[in-house]
C-alpha cells in the first residue's frame, strides 16, 4: 500500500513509520516539505505521489499556546485537515486523521467514559481548532477515518511521562505536584501506531476512539511509571485548581473504544501493561534523557 505520513518528525509519526514501513510504500514528511496550511503546498505534494492513504499525525499541540496563537492553531489543527481532505477526496486516497479527546467537556464523572457518539463540546481553542478538524474531514472527505486518542507518550520528543522521570532524576528530595483530579488513560503512540495498522486492512470509517484500556489521574499514571522504572522521587498529588494552566481542560478525558470493539478491532492493551512494555523497551534510552 502506497501511505503518506504526514506530521512523521513527531511522536505518533515517528512509530507509524517504523511499524507500517514493513510492509507499505511509506513516504514520510513534516515541515518543510510540506505544509498542511497551504492548500497548493498539500496538492503539489500529494499529487506527484497519488497515495492509497494518507495518514495526518501532524497537530499543533501545545494546549496553553493554542490560547495564545490562535491564529497558527487553526491554521494547522482546522485548516490543514481541510487542504488533506479535499487532497483525499480528489484523489480518490483514504485518510486517516489523528483528533482528541479535547473536543468533549470532561463533565461526565468518572469512570463514565466517552463514546464515539457524544455531544462534544471543547473547552479550550486546542479542542474548538481539532473539533474544526474533525468537522472539515467529515465534509470533505468521502473516505475517512478520524482516530481520537488521548494522553499520548512515546521514546521520541518530549511528553508528560520523560517530564515526571527528569524531574525525579534531577533532584530526588524536590517535591513537585501533579494533578490529580483530571483522568484519562496514558496512551503509548507506538500502540496506537499498531492499531492503525490493523485499521488500514479494515473498512471502519467515520469517528473512531483510540486510547488504552483502563484509566488513571495524572498523579496516578506518573507514581506507576516513576515506580516501574525504578528511581526515586518526592511527588505530591494537588488539584487543578492549584496548578492553574492558560487553557481550560476537561477533568475527564476517558474515551470508550466501543467502534473498534464492536469491529472487534482492537489490539489496544492496558495503559499499565503498555508503560511495563515501554519501559521495558526504552529503559536505557529514558534514563540516559533524564539525566
Amino acid at each position: 500500500m502506497k501511505i503518506v505520513i504526514i506530521g512523521s518528525k513527531g511522536q505518533l509519526g515517528s512509530d507509524c513509520c517504523k511499524i507500517l514501513a514493513k510492509d507499505n510504500d511509506i513516504t514520510a514528511c513534516d515541515i518543510p516539505r510540506i505544509d498542511i496550511c497551504s492548500q497548493e503546498s498539500v496538492d503539489t505534494f500529494l499529487n506527484a505521489i497519488s497515495p492509497d492513504c494518507i495518514i495526518n499525525c501532524a497537530a499543533y499541540t501545545a494546549v496553553d499556546g493554542c490560547e495564545e496563537e490562535l491564529d497558527l492553531s487553526w491554521k494547522v489543527n482546522a485548516e490543514g485537515p481541510k487542504h488533506l481532505a479535499k487532497a483525499a477526496d480528489r484523489l480518490g486516497s483514504r485518510l486517516i486523521h489523528v483528533s482528541t479527546d479535547y473536543v468533549f467537556d470532561g463533565h461526565k464523572k468518572p469512570p463514565e467514559a466517552y463514546f464515539e457518539t457524544d455531544q462534544t463540546n471543547p473547552l479550550s481553542q486546542y479542542g474548538k481548532s481539532k473539533l474544526a478538524g474533525e468537522e472539515a474531514v467529515a465534509q470533505y472527505a468521502d473516505r475517512y477515518v478520524t482516530l481520537r486518542t488521548a494522553w499520548l507518550y512515546s521514546a521520541s520528543g518530549p511528553n508528560f511521562l520523560k517530564t515526571m522521570l527528569r524531574l525525579a532524576v534531577a533532584d530526588p528530595k524536590r517535591e513537585f505536584k501533579v494533578v490529580n483530579d483530571q483522568y484519562g488513560s496514558l496512551t503509548w503512540s507506538y500502540s496506537l501506531a499498531e492499531q492503525i495498522k490493523n485499521i488500514l486492512h479494515s473498512d471502519i470509517s467515520g469517528i473512531v476512539h483510540t486510547t488504552a484500556e483502563g484509566y488513571s489521574t495524572w498523579y496516578e499514571g506518573a507514581k506507576y511509571f516513576l515506580d516501574t522504572i525504578g528511581v526515586p522521587y518526592t511527588m505530591k498529588p494537588c488539584t487543578t485548581e492549584e496548578y492553574p494552566t492558560l487553557a481550560h481542560r476537561p477533568a475527564n478525558s476517558i474515551l470508550e473504544n466501543k467502534v473498534l470493539k464492536d469491529a472487534k478491532l482492537s489490539t489496544f492493551r492496558t495503559w499499565q501493561e503498555d508503560i511495563d512494555k515501554y519501559i521495558a523497551e526504552n529503559w536505557e534510552q529514558l534514563l540516559a534523557e533524564a539525566g
